[in-house]
């Protein structure tokens, strides 16, 4: 068993690089809408089409938050984010999704983010997964104006990226995302990491996650998160963090030496991640890693984020081997790569 699934001994292999889908809907007028009222059998039926099962769930006022077999799915009132790893179907969720939110007053998606570093070994994936451009004709076959992107290097590493944005003519009510409301993520993708810590996420060392989070120092990287963590058999991790305002922490561990792979992403609005960043590198130790900051034009990172990559390359013993920036019409995107100085 690994990280919740069965594996054959000769194909001793799981990937952790994740798929992720976020989608913004557009409210209605009808100020009673909210994804949080599906009930759960509902998710628990989409999640089959992903080949992942919910273990665990919390929620506040704000967000309603679910630890997967593999990695998370959050909810909050127009907002529905997945992350999968391993050899899942991500972009099945898709159909039973738009077939599902006109139910409880959805019937136009806004905003759609669909993004992944490149696989460790692709060739174990499955239809739509094979390829990103496999997986772009798909979402092309579900949003006309769907625009995709690479950033990295191709030949080696790269992260991919798909966006949907639902530009409305009328201007007599202005989108959720184009007023004072601040929208931001930072994604850490790491990699080749410190065996010493890796070690600790295993049912050898410890027995439920809340040991292991509290003896890792998980718990203190945003301390005012509720955790909600869980140590699989016999090794592997999840955590989900969630505050009052809607703001979500998440991590996913596969600490197999071979194919080691850590994930951590996170909604809190900081007008500098380079504390942040230098805390979460310090925890798991990376060999390398990827840093990607989206931000719109209402949060505190938006014309920043550019300084906060270069100053974090001043201050710590991190080389940047690549960096790329790019504006869209509502957000700002960072991405960059970091390896040791040698």
């Amino acid at each position: 068993m690994l990280n919740g699934i069965v594996v054959e001994p000769s194909v001793h292999f799981f990937e952790g690089v994740e798929k992720l889908l976020e989608i913004w809907f557009e409210d209605g007028d009808n100020g009673d809408y909210d994804l949080r009222k599906i009930p759960r059998t509902n998710w628990e039926n989409l999640l089959k089409t992903v080949k992942c099962e919910i273990i665990s769930f919390t929620k506040n006022d704000a967000i309603d938050a679910y630890v997967l077999s593999e990695s998370s799915m959050f909810v909050s009132k127009n907002r529905w984010i997945l992350k999968t790893c391993g050899s899942t179907t991500l972009l099945k969720s898709l159909k039973p999704l738009l077939e599902l939110v006109p139910q409880y007053g959805f019937t136009e998606i806004t905003d759609l983010f669909y993004s992944r570093k490149n696989f460790s070994r692709p060739e174990l994936q499955s239809f739509p997964h094979r390829g990103f451009c496999e997986e772009v004709e798909y979402l092309d076959t579900l949003f006309e104006e769907g625009r995709s992107y690479c950033l990295g290097s191709i030949n080696r590493e790269c992260w991919y990226l798909y966006t949907f944005s639902k530009f409305k003519k009328e201007v007599s009510r202005p989108r959720k995302l184009d007023n004072s409301e601040p929208d931001q993520t930072i994604e850490i993708l790491m990699q080749n990491l410190d065996n010493n810590v890796m070690c600790k996420f295993s049912k050898e060392k410890f027995s439920t996650g809340a040991e292991v989070t509290k003896a890792t120092g998980i718990d203190k990287l945003l301390p005012d998160m509720e955790i909600d963590d869980f140590l699989f058999d016999p090794c592997g991790y999840s955590m989900n963090g969630i505050g009052d305002k809607g703001e979500y922490m998440t991590i996913h561990i596969t600490p197999e030496s071979n194919f080691s792979y850590v994930s951590f992403e996170s909604n809190v609005s900081m007008n500098n991640y380079a504390d942040l960043i230098n805390r979460v590198i310090k925890t798991f130790k990376p060999g390398k890693f990827v840093v990607t900051i989206f931000a719109n034009k209402s949060s505190p990172a938006y014309a920043t984020i550019k300084e906060l990559e270069l100053e974090y390359t001043e201050t710590t013993s991190w080389k940047r081997s690549d960096m790329q920036y790019c504006s869209f019409p509502l957000y700002n995107l960072l991405f960059a790569q970091y390896r040791q100085c040698s």
